[in-house]
């Protein structure tokens, strides 16, 4: 295993009373698109205003027909009309940086917009946080502009990952599992943590991710300074017992990998015990949200409830391989291959 703590890579910039001494890392971003040119176009924008600067932009097209991007000459683009998922684009990406020199890949969904000086928050925050620890990935704040709904990171706890409230006036909040989209990763953590698992497709990534780098030895961290916007579903208003509620609504698809991937996950990570515990709270969520899509869901009820229940029966039974239906596992375990073995 490499050191996990960075040798940070300095240039020096002369001021009139002191020489100041800023961190310079090399950075790739990359986003996983689908079906969405618009907001893959303003990601790819929100990416390029940085104040820090990108050496480059590497986007997964997971499109039936590819997205045509214009003015794009800087814009690496990966077509997989099969879709490989977020997963596989991942890992594909992680593969490539391998033959490259970047010390950094910040991690996007297209629906995900960056303030200008994000990056710079980050990497200052990494140059400060890496000389006490050895860390994984930091993270901005995200926001959802719809609902200003913050998107907490997750902590494993017992027999479930549950999100921890981010104050704005942390400097650095540790936690386990960041979400993916604007996360920072340090390249050398990848010499002893292996990429995601494809089949994990869409849902849980972070979550597997963020906490197989913290078992590896690593810290992860949101800085609440750098800020993201990012939208988290698709928000609805629901009366329930006279109060209102929002309800983050998706895809069939979406329900069915949140209730396999995190089903999986929190079994597989809990121990002893907390087991059983962890079951049956599954189970608890998987009644609550079938209640929930049948009061606040208007369309496709029957699939998205078919979805939660079959994505919760899979995640109990380990079946990773059962992906949604219209999904091939074909291509997914092309590039699984490509890049080593499970990460069971």
């Amino acid at each position: 295993m490499s050191s996990h703590f960075a040798s940070q890579k300095l240039t020096t910039t002369n001021d009139v009373t002191n020489d100041i001494q800023q961190p310079s890392y090399s950075v790739v971003a990359y986003i996983t698109a689908y079906q969405d040119l618009a907001a893959l176009s303003r990601c790819i924008q929100a990416i390029k205003a940085q104040s820090y600067p990108i050496q480059r932009i590497v986007v997964v097209d997971n499109s039936p027909i590819p997205l045509s991007l214009k003015d794009s000459l800087d814009v690496l683009q990966w077509s997989h009309p099969t879709n490989i998922g977020i997963s596989g684009g991942l890992r594909k990406l992680i593969a490539w940086t391998t033959y490259q020199t970047y010390d950094f890949v910040w991690m996007f969904d297209q629906d995900s917009q960056p303030a200008p000086d994000c990056l710079d928050q980050l990497i200052q925050a990494y140059a400060r946080l890496a000389k006490k620890h050895p860390v994984g990935i930091v993270a901005p704040l995200p926001v959802d502009p719809r609902t200003q709904y913050v998107v907490p990171p997750g902590c494993f706890i017992r027999d479930r990952f549950e999100g921890i409230e981010i104050t704005p006036a942390t400097q650095a909040q540790p936690c386990d599992s960041p979400i993916t989209s604007g996360s920072l990763l340090w390249l050398k953590t990848v010499d002893s943590v292996a990429p995601p698992d494809v089949r994990l497709f869409i849902d849980g990534i972070d979550l597997d991710y963020g906490w197989r780098l913290k078992q590896a030895g690593y810290q992860n961290f949101v800085i609440p300074k750098a800020v993201m916007s990012h939208n988290f579903g698709y928000p609805t208003e629901v009366r329930f017992l006279g109060k209102k509620k929002v309800f983050q609504a998706y895809s069939a698809l979406r329900y069915y990998y949140i209730a396999r991937n995190h089903t999986y996950l929190e079994l597989k990570f809990s121990k002893g015990r907390y087991k059983l515990t962890c079951a049956l709270k599954r189970l608890k969520f998987v009644v609550a949200q079938t209640v929930w899509l049948s009061i606040a869901d208007t369309d496709c009820k029957i699939q998205k409830i078919w979805a939660c229940l079959a994505g919760t029966y899979n995640g109990f039974l380990g079946n990773l391989d059962q992906q949604f239906r219209g999904i091939s596992l074909d291509p997914i375990m092309a590039e699984y291959k490509k890049g080593g073995n499970a990460n069971d």
